[in-house]
């Protein structure tokens, strides 16, 4: 069907009813869904609603008697004023009249934009004279922006004329304050982004490299050189014809999503959902199994968004020089090749970059040798960028490029701005290919919070601040490491290698490993030097597994994880790599829980190692160092040694092994002073320990009990990580459990005796409480994961069974577990609860009745079970 016989123009105004519009409305909708899936040109169907709009808006003011005034204008502004409207977008109207309108003149404006509402469209309206208008837009620069590219729709020509001409730019925002005033409010609106595009759900129009940084650039050039298009930038001389056209591209595939999206969501959302990720790449016409049409859309969208930063960036100085008249900053020599321009840096020999490539290398080490350089000059960036895409070849390929590199690597400042405007301006993707595979590459989960270039380029950004003073108090460990790394570009090689892999399938740390390993003798390394880079590569999640999925307590943990490590250079170098990992991977991950854990299991794989692997600890010695340095601590707190005897009496030996002697006095403090009360004994630390808070409980032993705590735990919104359960020898309870909050922090004080009494009303209760059925979040949703229950080999020492559990993080998770090793009578000793986004990764030591390890059957049972109850949902 051809769009002009949808025109509501072939409508008489009295013939535009409710219903008839509702109809025109929704036919024109159907129309443009077609077209977009056949693939019509979007700035087409774009201009098409637009006109239509401009149509059906016409008609119904004439019908509502607004012709008839002769001073009353309808003005399009904001989008809609450039003539593009996307399927939902918002339909921002002006009121223009000489005034303050009439009552019966209101009362038709009111019956006018009433019906708008009416039909559903999405309306932001005012009514104003010129004067108004005026006042209102000098003191707000989104007014003046809706005005200076206001279009009349109908009405009085004249009324308009007079606010074309308030406003232009001798009488209303000269092009020099205009200018200002919108680079301030992009930098405001990139900060409320984190000054990233790279978000796992951006927005499409907002983003930092979005809708409105084109636009931007749209505004500025329009109210200086009066350009009402991009294409008249170019006769200005501020666009090439090839970045007019990559400009035009990306404002077409940014365009094509924001149409799908609205087509799919039926509402103004220009916020890129993992829920609506799918139904926009399948709308677009991304195909492939899983989500591999997703992850091909985002890159695209990384990319592009890239593209548009950069020539948003560039072309802003270039209107900084023309509007403001920077160009004649200070200039200062610092190579025959380079000078300081204010503080950018500029090449002198425009040709440089085409000419000899390495100088491109050059031009970064001059950033990171020059700590007063901020950024690359606007000329020297559009030949850099005229530069990158003649290369022929990846840098990587030359000899004077790879030793250019590793003198960036090895510079102290590398991983400052020196590495950051390398991938920004793609230099990293020119330099060698395996970067070039990840740039943009998405990881659908919510684990990651950014595309594997964007994390790899915070990692290395952490490691740079390690450095840093302020980290001695953030990050105290990886400040000392790193201050005495004697080949700190091996931990950068490591960083820029690490998930350098991901996305072509197969282990990523293995092929990451076998790339990491060739690059380094590439570069020249000896080959002990690329051996240990490799080796963190392929190892570099090991630390962070063993902490958060271990018993770190346990001597046989420690002795395979420092045999894997084997010295303590490669414990240093892995241990930073895993917390800047951690820390980069999203904005909420790192907390103290998580810092204490790989503190202590880096000691103790420190002392293991000093002490020798072939030495292995004498338990019985630290089990009487234990004891001896708790009764100290009870000494200073007054409790009468006579006590102390039979109550430790009552323990057994792994108590003493798995505990503190802080934990020790702690606990036998609390029981000794609790022993006259017929109340189960809940303790929760005041002082958070182990960067979580500690909760202690002392009652006799029944069934099911780490199920009531989990289900207790869950009604109040808490997380469980990490459990230590265990049974006196006269069968009591004295288990132990790490909580947080769900931001990560531990339990707050005023919460403190509420959930101790709370829990204690629990414990006296046999059944447990029901677990809280919540729907799945929005995120949630969109994943599945599918329920494993792996075993691994009964641990030598203390004969248990470990369990490894994979499923979809859902409410109630640890309570119905706790329900399953309760029926089948299994005793859980332990328990680490690790949650990776949308997934859980617990583990949990077991015996059986007879307290032996699971033996073949037992274990095939409880896999049944364990899959049985998460998959079909089963209450407790």
């Amino acid at each position: 069907m051809d769009a002009s016989l949808l025109a509501p123009a072939l409508l008489a105004p009295t013939e535009l009813t409710l219903p008839k519009c509702k109809e025109i409305l929704a036919r024109l909708q159907d129309w443009l869904e077609q077209r977009f899936n056949a693939g019509d040109d979007i700035m087409e169907l774009v201009v098409t609603r637009s006109q239509h709009m401009d149509q059906l808006l016409t008609g119904l003011w004439q019908r509502h008697g607004l012709d008839k005034d002769p001073q009353l204008a309808l003005v399009a502004v904001g989008g809609y004023g450039r003539g593009e409207l996307h399927p939902y977008s918002d339909i921002d109207l002006l009121i223009l009249c000489n005034g303050t309108p009439e009552p019966t003149l209101n009362d038709r404006i009111g019956s006018f934009i009433t019906l708008l509402w009416d039909l559903r469209l999405e309306v932001g309206h005012s009514v104003r004279s010129v004067a108004e208008c005026i006042r209102q837009g000098k003191k707000d620069i989104t007014i003046a922006t809706n005005l200076i590219e206001a279009r009349l729709i109908t009405g009085c020509y004249d009324t308009f004329a007079a606010l074309t001409q308030a406003t232009q730019p001798d009488k209303f925002w000269p092009s020099q304050a205009f200018f200002e005033a919108k680079r301030e409010e992009q930098e405001d609106r990139h900060r409320q982004f984190q000054d990233t595009s790279y978000k796992l759900e951006p927005d499409i129009k907002s983003s930092p490299g979005g809708l409105r940084d084109i636009q931007t650039i749209s505004w500025v050039a329009r109210r200086h050189f009066g350009a009402a298009t991009l294409s008249e930038m170019v006769s200005h001389g501020f666009l090439t014809r090839a970045e007019y056209h990559e400009l035009l591209d990306c404002q077409n595939f940014l365009w094509k999503l924001r149409f799908a999206l609205h087509m799919a969501i039926h509402r103004p959302d220009n916020r890129l959902l993992f829920d609506r990720q799918r139904a926009v790449a399948t709308a677009l016409g991304f195909a492939g199994e899983g989500n591999e049409p997703i992850e091909q859309m985002m890159k695209r969208f990384y990319q592009t968004v890239r593209r548009v930063a950069e020539l948003n960036e560039m072309l802003l100085q270039l209107f900084d020089e023309a509007i403001l008249g920077h160009i004649a900053m200070d200039v200062k020599m610092l190579t025959p090749e380079f000078r300081l321009r204010g503080r950018l840096i500029d090449v002198i020999n425009p040709a440089l970059f085409r000419e000899e490539p390495a100088a491109i290398l050059r031009l970064f080490y001059q950033i990171a040798a020059h700590p007063e350089i901020t950024g690359i000059y606007s000329t020297t960036l559009r030949q850099l960028r005229d530069a990158r895409r003649r290369l022929t070849g990846f840098l990587c390929e030359r000899a004077d490029c790879r030793r250019l590199f590793m003198m960036l690597m090895r510079h102290p400042r590398a991983g400052g701005l020196a590495l950051t405007l390398m991938h920004r301006y793609g230099m990293l993707a020119a330099y060698f290919p395996q970067w070039s595979k990840i740039v943009g590459q998405m990881q659908f989960d919510m684990f990651h919070a950014y595309p594997v270039d964007e994390h790899t380029h915070r990692l290395l950004k952490n490691i740079y601040r390690f450095r840093k003073p302020a980290a001695k108090r953030s990050h105290p460990l990886c400040f000392e490491i790193c201050g005495r790394l004697r080949k700190p570009e091996l931990l950068n090689l490591a960083a820029l290698f690490h998930d350098i892999a991901k996305g072509r399938g197969g282990d990523h740390s293995e092929l990451g490993a076998e790339d990491a390993l060739a690059f380094c003798l590439q570069h020249d390394l000896d080959k002990s030097d690329a051996r240990l880079v490799s080796w963190l590569v392929r190892h570099h999640l090991l630390m962070s597994v063993t902490a958060q999925r271990r018993d770190i307590y346990d001597p046989e943990v420690i002795g395979e994880f420092a045999g894997l490590v084997r010295d303590e250079l490669r414990l240093d170098f892995l241990y930073s790599l895993t917390v800047a990992d951690i820390c980069a991977t999203n904005d909420h991950l790192w907390n103290d829980w998580k810092g204490t854990l790989l503190r202590e299991l880096y000691f103790a794989t420190q002392k293991a190692l000093r002490r020798g692997l072939e030495n292995p600890p004498d338990l019985r010695l630290r089990i009487r160092e234990n004891q001896r340095q708790a009764r100290q601590i009870l000494a200073q707190l007054d409790t009468p040694v006579e006590q102390i005897k039979p109550l430790w009496a009552r323990f057994t030996a792994d108590y003493f092994l798995r505990h503190t002697p802080e934990q020790i006095a702690w606990h036998s403090r609390h029981i000794l002073a609790h022993a006259d009360s017929p109340r189960p004994l809940v303790q929760i630390s005041q002082q958070p320990g182990r960067g979580g808070s500690e909760l202690f409980i002392y009652h006799p032993d029944s069934p099911n009990l780490f199920g009531r705590v989990a289900a207790a735990l869950d009604q109040k919104n808490l997380n469980i990580h990490d459990a230590q359960i265990m049974t006196s020898k006269d069968g009591y309870a004295l288990d132990t459990f790490i909580v947080l909050e769900p931001d990560g922090q531990p339990v707050s004080g005023d919460r403190l005796a509420d959930l101790c009494y709370n829990l204690s009303e629990v414990l006296l209760i046999p059944t447990p409480p029901r677990v809280r059925i919540r729907p799945p979040s929005r995120r949630h949703r969109e994943f599945t994961v599918t329920t494993q229950v792996n075993f691994l080999q009964p641990q030598r020492l203390t004969k248990r069974t470990l369990m490894e559990l994979v499923a979809l993080d859902t409410p109630g998770l640890l309570a119905r577990i706790g329900s399953v090793f309760s029926r089948l009578g299994l005793n859980l000793h332990a328990a680490k609860i690790t949650t990776i986004g949308e997934r859980v990764e617990d583990f949990f030591s077991l015996t059986n009745g007879e307290d032996r390890p699971l033996n073949e059957q037992e274990q095939a049972l409880l896999r049944e079970k364990v899959v049985e109850e998460l998959n079909q949902g089963g209450k407790i």
